[in-house]
């Protein structure tokens, strides 16, 4: 069985930009073959990741390296995914 790959968002409430990159994120998940667990942090949570972040977000990282941010694309998720 194939190891999952963490896509984690940082992003906060009422952000549209967000609500936009978490869609693409699970569409495209559903379409490759890889696993893929999607983790969400709301970093107005945590006045460190607030400061950390401030209005840049959403903030994507693919298995821990930063891979986009304010808008996902989803062909190049889509080849993150399927290269591991």
């Amino acid at each position: 069985m194939a190891i999952p790959v963490e896509v984690k968002i940082y992003s906060r409430a009422d952000c549209h930009l967000c609500e936009e990159a978490k869609a693409t994120i699970e569409a495209v998940a559903e379409e490759v073959d890889t696993p893929v667990t999607i983790k969400e942090v709301d970093v107005d949570e945590d006045e460190t990741l607030r400061a950390e972040y401030g209005e840049r977000v959403p903030y994507v990282f693919v298995d821990g390296w930063p891979a986009f941010k304010y808008e996902v694309d989803a062909d190049g998720l889509r080849r993150q995914l399927e290269n591991p």
